[in-house]
Parts: structure tokens; C-alpha cells; sequence
């Protein structure tokens, strides 16, 4: 799967774990009685505050580029120079190579111990609240890797990653969601959401590695099981295709669409609570 379609995913899978939306509809229920009166989209698992959907779903966005940190020539490598560099042909020596450490239960294991040890480091502030210095650093990273794959700010801008990446990694670490296991969730929630899309196309991945079990034989001649129990080992459920297929776009401009929609609606929210917040302090409500 593509890189901006990795991080599109898993934006959408924070905005899943974090909303819910019940979406009327009523009118097209009473012309066709097989639709449903009202749509819910999401499941609302973690009770977080608009800003928390907002600097969720770049930390996990991000998140869901990091097994691909494998390769030391990788889109992301170039996100953060010389960090990102030295830090994904680190991370690929490591790993044995691309597709293998780091698209494994042991892979997505280790990243969340990394981001379990990250969100221990709070601090308390003072008329403020809690905020998350390791999430924070850590968050550099990721929003960089995001950045750099979905490729929405100027050319300008590119030229300039330590700075966007400290400036939301600041923004991240005051504007957290105010609970102890974010961070950890969003990091697992990313790299399982990498690791399925990968599983999605024909490369398909190693969840065993180091342990490299290789079909039989007689396996490899029955074509939709070859399909699914790789030659090589790797597992895949093959539906997109290859990378970058027409079917993989098909499934992600929804996607992202979902994604965008709920970050929309956090926003909106913010906005809405900022209204109220004014209109109660001049004693309008």
C-alpha cells in the first residue's frame, strides 16, 4: 500500500476509535424501506476532546508510516535529515530488510513498548493540566513522517521539517487527549493499521518473522491459496492487488473522505466550545 494511503488509514482509525456520528436518513428510508432511518459511523471507544481526535489522528497517521522506517532510502527517510536518515537504516538493519522486523507482532510489539515508555513522561502544569513531553518528542517523528508522504503544506515549507516538526510536536504535547495510554494506543493502532493494509496486496507480510514458515508444495500449485500463503512465507489476503491498484484507490478516496470528515467535525466542535466558553464568560450564557 501506498504511503499516504498508510497514514490516510490511520487517521480514519483514530477518528473511528474516538467518534461517533448518527447520520439521518429518514427522507431515503421512507422511498426505500430496506435503508436503515439513520447511519452510525464509528465507534466512539475512547472518550477524548475534539482537540484529542485532532492530535490523535496525526500521531497515528504518522504511526501508520513507521514499519516502512525498514528502509534507508524509504519516502519517509527524508522526512527529518539527518534524524530520519540514520534512524531508518538503523531500524532496517535491525529489522532484516523491508517487509520483514518491522511488519511482524514482534515489530508492532517493540513500537508500542517505545511509545508505552514515551507517554510515562508527563508533567504537570500549573493552571493548565497534564501535558506529554515524550509523546511530544516523539510525535516530531511521526508528524514529520505524515507531513512528508501526504505532501499538504508548500514547497516552502518541505524545505523547513525541524521546523513544523518541533512546532506540532509542541502542539502535541499540550493538546494531548488527557488520559495516561494515548499514546501507546494511537503508536499499535498505526503500525496494525500498516501492517493490514500491507497484508491487503500481494506482498502481503511476515507476522511470524524471524520465523519464516514456507507453504508445501503442492500448496504453491492451487492459485487462490498460493495467493494467500505466499512462496515466500509472507501472508496476504490479496484484495487491492498490488500496491497502488485502481482497487486500492478505490477504497482509500472513501477512506481519507471519513478521515477528513471527522477531523472536520473536531474542529467544528473546538469552535463550537470556544463560542460557549466566550459567551459564558460575559455572562451570555
Amino acid at each position: 500500500m501506498m504511503g499516504a494511503h498508510h497514514a490516510a488509514c490511520g487517521a480514519a482509525a483514530w477518528v473511528a476509535l474516538t467518534t461517533q456520528f448518527d447520520i439521518p436518513l429518514s427522507a431515503l428510508h421512507q422511498t426505500l424501506p430496506q435503508v436503515p432511518e439513520h447511519l452510525v459511523l464509528g465507534l466512539g471507544l475512547i472518550d477524548v476532546t475534539p482537540m484529542g481526535v485532532i492530535t490523535g489522528a496525526l500521531v497515528t497517521a504518522g504511526a501508520a508510516l513507521l514499519p516502512d522506517a525498514d528502509h534507508h532510502n524509504a519516502t519517509i527517510a527524508h522526512s527529518l535529515p539527518p534524524l530520519s536518515n540514520a534512524l531508518c537504516s538503523g531500524i532496517g538493519k535491525v529489522a532484516g530488510g523491508h517487509r520483514h522486523g518491522t511488519h511482524s507482532i514482534i515489530g508492532m510489539a517493540a513500537f508500542a513498548a517505545v511509545a508505552w515508555l514515551a507517554g510515562l513522561w508527563t508533567m504537570e502544569v500549573a493552571g493548565f493540566g497534564t501535558v506529554f513531553p515524550g509523546a511530544g518528542l516523539l510525535s516530531v517523528l511521526l508528524v514529520s513522517f505524515a507531513v512528508k508522504v501526504l505532501a499538504f503544506i508548500p514547497d516552502s515549507m518541505q524545505k523547513c521539517p525541524w521546523a513544523y516538526g518541533l512546532a506540532t510536536g509542541l502542539f502535541i504535547m499540550f493538546f494531548a487527549p488527557q488520559m495516561q495510554g494515548w499514546f501507546p494506543v494511537a503508536m499499535t493502532v498505526g503500525v496494525a493499521v500498516h501492517i493490514l493494509g500491507d497484508m491487503l496486496t500481494t506482498g502481503g507480510c511476515n507476522l511470524l518473522w524471524p520465523i519464516t514458515i514456507k507453504p508445501p508444495k503442492f500448496w504453491r500449485k492451487i492459485p487462490i491459496l498460493s495467493w494467500i500463503w505466499r512462496p515466500s512465507g509472507h501472508l496476504a489476503f490479496p484484495v487491492l492487488g498490488n500496491a497502488g491498484s485502481w482497487r486500492e484507490w478505490m477504497l482509500l478516496v472513501p477512506v481519507a473522505a471519513y478521515a477528513m470528515g471527522g477531523l472536520g467535525m473536531a474542529v467544528f466542535g473546538m469552535g463550537k466550545t470556544g463560542i460557549r466558553a466566550l459567551a459564558s464568560s460575559v455572562g451570555l450564557l
